[in-house]
């Protein structure tokens, strides 16, 4: 059965049974999640797994399936999500955990991490990815995806915008060694998210005219992103080894 506080509705809570087809922030944008998770599944290492910020588990339940992991983890700082997860993608190999991702604590360490659309969350963004590095084994694999397209003007639940360079550069500044990534282009209809015409876009920011009086910087970067790519959005997973 939903649980009532899931906020279906919410752009932060992805639940695949409870999507509208068709729609950019729908079923769209459930397909590149599901890619992400695909990749990151083809880019692990045998070993366990963490899957921070999990949201309904969806993707921790994917990435359980590769052969090559032995004990899969999911967190997330909602419980309600967590309480979906646990009943929907339950697992013998997959255990479900609410916690906060900067205060996550574990006994032992992970051969894989994998944290997709988190750290643009948060207020203090290297401060939560030297987090994950300290529970990654040598050896082992961290695997990451931010928007690198503006969205902090867009998505009140953002804080920091990334370009591809800020991001890959967060992973040498930890001494990673960059394997590979992968690109991800979005298009979407401008008119329908000004309308607030798809199921999910209702807590997109408010007074949007108004944000950008207060912060002319983010309408600077605004417009540069759409002159120079149009309507779209790009997202960009990041696969380091430490």
């Amino acid at each position: 059965m939903l649980n009532n506080d899931l906020e279906t509705a919410s752009l932060e809570r992805i639940v695949p049974d409870e999507l509208t087809s068709g729609e950019a922030t729908g079923s769209e944008t459930l397909r590149l999640h599901l890619d992400r998770y695909r990749y990151a599944s083809s880019n692990l290492v045998p070993g366990t797994l963490l899957d921070m910020a999990c949201g309904v588990g969806y993707g921790t339940a994917l990435l359980a399936t590769n052969p090559v992991t032995t004990r899969a983890l999911g967190v997330d700082i909602s419980s309600a999500s967590v309480e979906y997860a646990r009943t929907r993608y339950k697992s013998v190999n997959v255990t479900f955990l609410c916690a906060d991702a900067i205060n996550f604590c574990s006994e032992t360490r992970f051969a894989n991490i994998v944290s997709l659309e988190t750290i643009e969350h948060v207020d203090e963004p290297q401060r939560l990815f030297a987090h994950l590095v300290s529970l990654l084994n040598p050896g082992g694999r961290l695997i990451a995806s931010v928007p690198i397209t503006p969205s902090v003007d867009a998505n009140p639940h953002h804080k920091s915008n990334f370009t591809a360079t800020r991001f890959r550069r967060m992973g040498a500044q930890h001494h990673l060694r960059y394997l590979d990534s992968m690109l991800q282009v979005q298009k979407f209809n401008p008119i329908a998210v000004a309308r607030r015409r798809e199921a999910r876009s209702v807590d997109l920011r408010h007074n949007l005219p108004l944000f950008y009086f207060r912060n002319p910087s983010h309408l600077a970067l605004r417009l540069w992103s759409t002159i120079r790519d149009g309507f779209v959005n790009k997202y960009l997973t990041v696969v380091w080894e430490r």
